[in-house]
């Protein structure tokens, strides 16, 4: 087995079903006591996965359940899978509330603040944020943050970003798209340039794109022996007031939005 095939992305659609579709959970009988729980609860589909052995399986939340947002955010418990011939698509999904801004969360959780971005989604999938807005942990899924942008108007990512400040400094960029050359696919290039010139090979229209980046007391490459799972004092201090950004960013995205 080839890492191209193991990285390969999953299909876009299964007949009518596609991600964000609205369906009526019907699982099989015989199955365990969460699937007698769900039967005939509606749900949202978030994403559809492909094993390596070609099986498809849709990953759903369920629209009645509190914690619905931690679904979003890939906890378990509240992320459920189904065969596609175990639900009903629903032909009733309303348009406007469809996810059209996602804020993703980049970088590498064992290379100490290269996981700023993934600490700081992980603070927001567990906020009430408006409608139509999406979080989610692409860590270093480079490749499928690329394919994801196509999905939405807008997106926010949030990393670390060197610019020569003082660490924890907190920056919002808006990257030149047009003058970003297109390059090889490479799934695990993992900073904001590399996700959107692969974005740009694979064709399309890329959305707006903002980034919120906060300057690294400590960079990793990677080569070194020992890995480090936990942020530098000044990037923990700055989680904060980097939510709080986001959050303002979100506020202007919305108002441009409706102007």
């Amino acid at each position: 087995m080839s890492w191209e095939e193991l990285e390969r992305p999953a299909p876009d659609a299964v007949g009518a079903i596609r991600r964000r579709s609205r369906v009526r959970l019907a699982p099989h009988r015989g199955r365990d006591v969460f699937d007698v729980a769900l039967a005939g609860r509606t749900a949202v589909v978030e994403e559809i996965v492909e094993a390596v052995d070609g099986t498809v399986q849709l990953a759903v939340t369920v629209e009645d359940d509190p914690g619905r947002d931690l679904g979003e955010a890939r906890q378990i418990g509240h992320r459920f899978f189904f065969a596609p011939d175990e639900v009903e698509p629903l032909d009733d999904a309303p348009q406007a509330t469809a996810p059209w801004l996602l804020v993703a969360g980049i970088g590498n959780v064992f290379l100490g603040d290269d996981g700023f971005g993934v600490a700081v989604c992980d603070r927001l999938a567990r906020s009430a944020l408006p409608r139509g807005v999406h979080v989610e942990d692409f860590g270093i899924r480079g490749m499928d943050l690329a394919y994801a942008l196509a999905d939405y108007e807008a997106v926010v990512l949030v990393d670390a970003t060197p610019r020569g400040g003082a660490p924890g400094t907190l920056y919002v960029i808006e990257p030149e798209l047009d003058t970003a050359p297109a390059v090889g696919p490479n799934a695990h290039g993992m900073d904001p340039a590399s996700v959107l010139s692969l974005a740009r090979t694979l064709g399309g229209e890329l959305p707006r794109v903002l980034i919120v980046g906060c300057e690294p007391a400590v960079r990793m490459t990677g080569a070194e022996e020992e890995v480090v799972v936990e942020l530098s004092e000044p990037l923990r201090a700055a989680i904060d007031g980097a939510v709080r950004l986001v959050e303002s960013v979100i506020e202007d995205l919305i108002e441009e939005r409706t102007v």
